[in-house]
C-alpha cells in the first residue's frame, strides 16, 4: 500500500527567521506570508526554535489595558521573559520539536500531540530545514475521494496482499467510511483484513461484515 509521508504532504517553500531577526520583522513575515509561526535557524540552516504569533503576543498581554479596565495580567518568569524579548531568540520555544520526510502521518500526528504543537519543522539528515508540516497538512489524507480509496482497499489489500478472489469480497466506501462483504477462506484473515484498510489513508472507519467460508454466521459489526 502507498501511504502518504511527510515528504509528501510539508511545505517546501518555508519561511524562517535568524536568531537575530527583530520584533517587528517577526510580525511582518507572519502577516506578509499568511502564517502562524516560523521556525528560527542557525547559520547551517538547522531549525533551533520556533516562534509562533501567541509568543509574539506575550508582549501585549503583559500589559494593562489601555482603557483601564484590565490590571496586567501575573506572567510566569519565562512568560515575562518573552514580554521582554526583542529578537527571534529571546522569543522562539525551544528546542525546536522536527519531523522527517519519511515520517509516516501517523509518526507525525503523535509527535504534535505527545509536544502540544500544531506543526513541525522538517529536517534533512544532516538536521538542515527542508519543510514544515502542519495539522492541516496531516489532515489532506482524509480529503482522499471515496471511489480512490475503494480502489486502493479492492486493489492493494484484499487482492495484492490478501490474496483474495474480487468477486468473494466488496467493499463500499461512503464519506471515508469502509464496509466489507463476502467470504474469506479461514477466520484468521477476518482482523488482518480490517486492521489492513484502517491503516489506508484517508479510511476513518471500518464496518466488518466478512466471515468465513466455514463459518456461516457473519462478522460482528466493527465499527
Amino acid at each position: 500500500m502507498l501511504h502518504r509521508m511527510v515528504g509528501d504532504l510539508m511545505t517546501t517553500a518555508v519561511v524562517s527567521v535568524r536568531r537575530d531577526t527583530g520584533f517587528k520583522d517577526i510580525a511582518q513575515h507572519l502577516a506578509e506570508h499568511d502564517v502562524t509561526a516560523v521556525p528560527v535557524i542557525d547559520d547551517r540552516g538547522c531549525p533551533v526554535g520556533v516562534v509562533s504569533e501567541a509568543d509574539l503576543l506575550r508582549k501585549q498581554e503583559s500589559q494593562a489595558d489601555p482603557g483601564g479596565h484590565l490590571s496586567a495580567a501575573y506572567l510566569l518568569p519565562t512568560e515575562r521573559a518573552k514580554a521582554l524579548a526583542l529578537t527571534a531568540e529571546e522569543l522562539m520555544t525551544s528546542p525546536a520539536v522536527t519531523a522527517r520526510p519519511q515520517w509516516s502521518v501517523v509518526e507525525a500526528a503523535r509527535a504534535m500531540a505527545r509536544h502540544h504543537v500544531k506543526r513541525l519543522p522538517v529536517v534533512d539528515d544532516a538536521d538542515r530545514l527542508v519543510g514544515i508540516v502542519s495539522r492541516g497538512d496531516l489532515l489532506h489524507v482524509f480529503l482522499r475521494r471515496d471511489l480512490t480509496i475503494r480502489e486502493e482497499i479492492t486493489t492493494d489489500v484484499l487482492t495484492r496482499t490478501l490474496g483474495l478472489d474480487p468477486g468473494a469480497v466488496t467493499a463500499q466506501v461512503t464519506d471515508g467510511r469502509v464496509t466489507l462483504s463476502g467470504t474469506v477462506p479461514q477466520s484468521s484473515l477476518l482482523p488482518i483484513a480490517v486492521r489492513l484498510c484502517e491503516s489506508v489513508d484517508g479510511v476513518i472507519d471500518v464496518t466488518n461484515h466478512l466471515h468465513a467460508e466455514n463459518d456461516t454466521t457473519a462478522g460482528t459489526p466493527r465499527r
